[in-house]
């Protein structure tokens, strides 16, 4: 999941904007976690159909 989409249980503001202590030390701690957090689904998506897409030109 990315931290652009959660929201603060402290706060009620995006994660994504570290309106509080809390955002930024989530924040912070999703970034470290997960190289890809940054990235949004389409971005994702596009990375996975030219990995698929090099397999299958490696195979063939």
């Amino acid at each position: 999941m990315t931290y652009d989409r959660l929201v603060c249980g402290n706060c009620a503001a995006p994660v994504a904007q570290g309106r509080c202590p809390v955002c930024r030390a989530n924040r912070e701690r999703l970034q470290q976690e997960a190289p890809f957090a940054g990235l949004n689904p389409v971005a994702l998506l596009a990375l996975l159909v030219i990995l698929v897409a090099a397999v299958a030109l490696l195979a063939a």
